[in-house]
């Protein structure tokens, strides 16, 4: 095979090297190696730009250890090989021992044998005609026209290794910000659930947060009750994110969304041809969770067979795929939900007794919105700003009475159907003002039919109501009835005849009929603003 022949056969061979990888050192690698087959080469060096020392550092060789790749570090311009980089041009030296301007930093001069002479090629490596680092090789003594053949494929293969290092710098360029990105993520995460950014004051809610907040930094299981609607997932999510395995992956399966077939698959994954329409391979979110936590939310509706495995995950922490005889081993922690009363599905056969005292290590409970509504204000105007934000629109004014509306609502949908409400009336309203023909249906139909009651009700049925739920609430208030529900009475009373006179006393005294003074002290003894 003559020289050019040998050339065509090298390039072929690396241009199919250079396709095989992405790993810069190893291409590089298979590439001198070859060279050091074909050539007879001693050393190899891929030296590339490094900004963040201001200076050529070697990234890949062969024939150097670590120590010696460490030394071999130069300024642009220094040496050899920083004036090959500044200048773009490559340099050959057929006897490397004689040359004044080769430093030796990686000591090779020390490993000529005597009497033996070896040669020196460095071809500057371009990207978009600018040097960003060079190759060099070492190899027994070749004389000038040798040299300069050695030269001119060195400068083809420099290309291609151009072409490889760009590509791997857009590909660490792109992995740094998706790595980047994903921090960023993990952070806005973290902060979504940090426990002091779940909305609620109401007593009922800070004992959820308070055990939650508890719990999150142990690897106990946790079940959470709570009518639909309430937040369950939420409140997994926090303790996730709260947690010492916030970096690793949160999962949910929606337990009753899925058949049972479908379930066992989804949670412990399944091998080929394991039933039919399993085509290949596929891991269970058990597996994917790995480190993490796996939220199983409507824990109750699970298969009774489905319930033995998930006891041995908890007990064990292990499982086997549908239809493989091995076992996997997961670290997971199980954050389970329900809607259902798991005692009740206990005592009447649907659900075991041994799971459920083993998902029942922590107990959340979550309040429905009913019995938490002084959380309701808080909400809406979280809500708002959601929802305003993402529909660019300006819904804020909330009348007293519309907002007294939605604290009398019963909420059976609990936060979620508060939140649906709101964001039907920040995409259908067109001013600023949150009005009562921007509720659904039926929480218009729920204001009338309460308007339609208290029509139908004369005075004196309601004072006879009044008496009755006073006499009930105030009964261990003996020798103060009288006066907590008169005095209510006519502070709602004075109240409502300075609001329907402007706020004028005299006017209001004299609709009231009673006299400016009487009204004075009232006004005074209740803390009712009024004009003089």
């Amino acid at each position: 095979m003559d020289s050019h022949e040998q050339e065509i056969a090298i390039l072929d061979s690396i241009s199919e090297i250079l396709g095989s990888s992405l790993e810069l050192e190893d291409l590089f690698g298979q590439v001198m190696k070859l060279l050091e087959r074909r050539l007879g080469i001693r050393r190899a060096a891929l030296v590339i730009q490094d900004e963040t020392i201001d200076r050529l550092r070697i990234a890949a060789a062969i024939g150097l250890n670590e120590k010696e790749m460490q030394l071999g570090q130069y300024r642009i311009g220094e040496g050899i090989t920083g004036k090959v980089v500044e200048t773009g041009e490559g340099r050959t030296v057929a006897d490397l021992a004689a040359e004044p301007e080769f430093l030796d930093r990686t000591n090779v001069i020390g490993l000529i044998p005597p009497n033996e002479k070896w040669s020196f090629i460095c071809v500057p490596i371009k990207i978009a005609d600018k040097p960003i680092g060079a190759i060099t090789i070492t190899k027994p003594y070749s004389d000038g026209p040798t040299l300069e053949d050695n030269a001119r494929l060195l400068r083809i293969i420099s290309g291609n290794i151009a072409q490889a290092l760009h590509i791997n710098q857009i590909v660490k360029l792109e992995k740094d910000q998706w790595l980047e990105q994903m921090q960023r993520m993990r952070e806005n995460l973290r902060s979504k659930f940090r426990f002091e950014n779940i909305i609620g004051t109401s007593q009922a809610m800070m004992d959820v947060l308070a055990t939650a907040g508890q719990v999150a930094a142990s690897r106990a299981t946790v079940l959470i009750l709570g009518e639909t609607g309430t937040g369950k997932e939420l409140i997994a999510k926090a303790i996730h994110y709260n947690s010492p395995r916030r970096d690793k992956p949160f999962i949910r399966v929606n337990c009753g969304a899925l058949t049972d077939t479908l379930l066992e698959s989804e949670l412990f994954g399944h091998v080929e041809g394991a039933f039919t329409g399993a085509v290949r391979d596929k891991i269970g979110r058990f597996e994917a969770a790995d480190g993490g936590t796996i939220f199983l939310d409507e824990i109750g509706t699970m298969d009774a067979q489905l319930q033995v495995k998930l006891l041995r995950v908890l007990q064990e922490r292990e499982f086997e795929r549908v239809g493989d005889a091995r076992t996997v081993k997961c670290d997971v922690r199980v954050i389970a939900a329900t809607n259902l009363d798991l005692t009740e599905e206990v005592r009447q056969g649907n659900f075991r007794e041994d799971l459920y005292y083993r998902l029942n290590v922590v107990t959340v409970y979550l309040p429905s919105l009913r019995n938490r509504r002084a959380d309701i204000p808080l909400l809406v105007d979280h809500f708002l700003d959601k929802y305003n934000a993402e529909n660019n629109r300006n819904v804020r004014k909330v009348s007293r009475e519309l907002m007294n509306t939605l604290m009398r609502y019963p909420w059976p949908g609990n936060v979620r159907e508060l939140e649906n409400a709101i964001e039907r009336a920040v995409v259908l309203g067109h001013t600023d003002e949150f009005t009562e023909d921007l509720l659904p249906m039926n929480i218009r139909m729920f204001v009338q039919q309460g308007r339609d009651k208290l029509q139908a009700e004369t005075i004196e049925s309601l004072a006879r109501k009044l008496s009755e739920q006073a006499i009930e609430e105030y009964g261990m208030r003996e020798g103060e009835v009288w006066d907590l529900v008169v005095g209510e009475i006519e502070k709602q009373l004075i109240s409502k005849a300075l609001e329907r006179n402007g706020g004028v006393k005299t006017r209001s005294a004299d609709f009231l009929g009673i006299n400016r003074n009487t009204l004075n002290k009232k006004v005074k003894d209740y803390n009712i603003d009024a004009s003089d």
